[in-house]
């Protein structure tokens, strides 16, 4: 006897269908926590500089990587020599600086010696730059001589308000969106963190022109 060929039910086909969309809400429901707990790490790099500033003049009432007596505070640290003028409280030196003897760039080297932050002290090793979530570089220097961001989108002057100034590049602009809306005002063109235009050097770019898959610097003003 031959059995009859038999097709799915209708019950059969909305069970499948049920469990496909349980399985891509899932995902996605996945997808939205990766993303947020990235945008929490960026945002915890930008508020945590501050505190080694604060935890490291407390201990030795001076600036790091503009610290004139480093060397004297801790044992392997090295003075700057190059980029300004130490000791005359500023961390001068551009945020991205490559050079090894100056002050922005020896910052890590002191945050770390005095074991506020972690991370290696050999200058110019392959792991001493701090890296973001989205494997960009992050840095710090003056407000007083940055370049990054000097203009806003529509090119003009609107320099970056405060003492110091935090950048964090390589950043993916579907991140920098929402980071803006959790450190500021939700408007990277405007207020104390800015996007920088790749297109258009030392000018941000509005939040509508931001695109989703492009690499950014973010730059926040303390």
């Amino acid at each position: 006897m031959h059995m009859r060929n038999r097709g799915f039910t209708l019950i059969e086909i909305a069970i499948v269908l049920v469990i496909i969309g349980l399985l891509l809400g899932g995902i996605l429901k996945g997808q939205e926590l990766i993303n947020s707990a990235k945008v929490k790490n960026l945002a915890a790099d930008f508020k945590g500089i501050p505190v080694f500033i604060y935890g490291y003049q407390d201990k030795f009432k001076a600036l790091p990587g503009d610290d004139a007596a480093a060397a004297t505070h801790m044992n392997g640290a090295t003075n700057a020599t190059t980029g300004g003028t130490v000791g005359n409280g500023m961390i001068e030196g551009a945020w991205n600086s490559n050079t090894t003897t100056e002050e922005s760039y020896l910052f890590w080297q002191h945050v770390r010696l005095a074991g506020l932050a972690p991370g290696s002290t050999t200058i110019g090793g392959a792991d001493y730059v701090p890296r973001n979530a989205d494997g960009g570089r992050i840095g710090i220097q003056s407000s007083t001589g940055f370049t990054t961001i000097t203009q806003n989108a529509a090119g003009a002057a609107a320099p970056m308000t405060g003492s110091y100034i935090i950048c964090s590049d390589a950043i993916l602009g579907k991140f920098v969106k929402q980071l803006d809306t959790t450190m500021d005002n939700g408007d990277t063109d405007t207020g104390s963190m800015r996007v920088a235009d790749p297109a258009n050097a030392g000018r941000s770019i509005a939040t509508a022109n931001v695109t989703d898959g492009q690499a950014y610097t973010v730059c926040m003003g303390f």
